[in-house]
């Protein structure tokens, strides 16, 4: 399976605006968050790239893609109505063929190289999809969706998914969602990366029909692990939520604590730290 194309959602009414901000990134350069996911997507081989926007934002989506441009086709979603049908818009971009997906309010930061050059790269491998996830504590819950199922054994970190739960409480995560091998209280949530066959877009498809609002990205790969084999990737890099409270912030120092002069900037952070403690103690 070669997966020849992306698709990164950024309609949601509370996501618009965060793949416009303007980040410094790892080797110092000054790039929207939207030129920043799309560095990610390029490094993995892939050189098409569909954005799913609001209507009216093509022209500033545009703008913050820059020089890329060439590689990014935006499609609207003419109706606020929901995530798995702004992955759905972008069916006739994908053509019943394989494709990695983004979120646009995450960044996603790792020492190891390319989150997504990996999930692609395992997902070739093994010719099903795959979506990243992380393990995560039982508090956190309530902001990803989760996934539980069997260790493939021999094949380390991964897992054969059996059930999917957007957002679920700790009593359904103890009772439907566990993994071996994780810590007690931790489940593997959605790191805001996947690689998906064509099935997805039958399944949202159908589910849209049928459901409305009610379908939901979540409910559609809950079907389709019981259609088809579908893998979940461990992954060892970090996922920033830009959207959360000083989520910019952090992703900002996450990428420059990881980046070519993370010496400098760590002895920035130290001596502002050092600075506040003397005012607390002088308080």
């Amino acid at each position: 399976m070669k997966i020849r194309k992306a698709v990164i959602t950024a309609a949601g009414r509370h996501q618009r605006t965060l793949p416009l901000q303007t980040l410094i990134d790892r080797d110092g350069a000054e790039k929207s968050v939207l030129r920043i996911l799309l560095d990610e997507v390029l490094e993995t081989g892939i050189e098409e790239i569909c954005v799913v926007v609001c209507p009216g934002d093509e022209a500033l989506y545009t703008k913050a893609v820059g020089e890329q441009n060439g590689h990014v086709r935006f499609v609207p979603q003419n109706e606020p109505l929901g995530y798995g049908h702004a992955v759905y818009c972008a069916r006739e971009f994908t053509r019943q063929g394989p494709f990695l997906h983004l979120v646009s309010d995450h960044v996603y930061v790792s020492s190891e190289g390319g989150c997504a050059k990996r999930l692609v790269a395992v997902a070739e491998a093994e010719a099903c999809s795959v979506s990243a996830v992380q393990p995560t504590r039982e508090g956190l819950l309530r902001h990803f969706g989760a996934v539980g199922g069997q260790n493939i054994h021999g094949r380390e970190g991964l897992c054969r998914v059996e059930t999917v739960i957007e957002k679920p409480t700790p009593t359904e995560a103890e009772q439907l969602l566990t993994v071996s091998g994780l810590r007690a209280g931790y489940y593997l949530c959605f790191f805001g990366m996947h690689v998906f066959t064509p099935t997805v877009m039958e399944i949202l498809g159908r589910q849209l029909g049928e459901m409305g609002r009610q379908a939901t990205l979540s409910s559609a790969l809950g079907e389709l692990a019981a259609r088809e084999q579908y893998l979940a990737l461990p992954i060892a890099g970090h996922r920033y939520d830009l959207g959360a409270k000083y989520g910019l912030l952090i992703a900002q120092m996450a990428l420059a604590l990881s980046g070519r002069e993370s010496n400098e900037v760590l002895a920035q952070l130290v001596e502002l730290l050092a600075q506040r403690m003397t005012q607390g103690a002088a308080g």
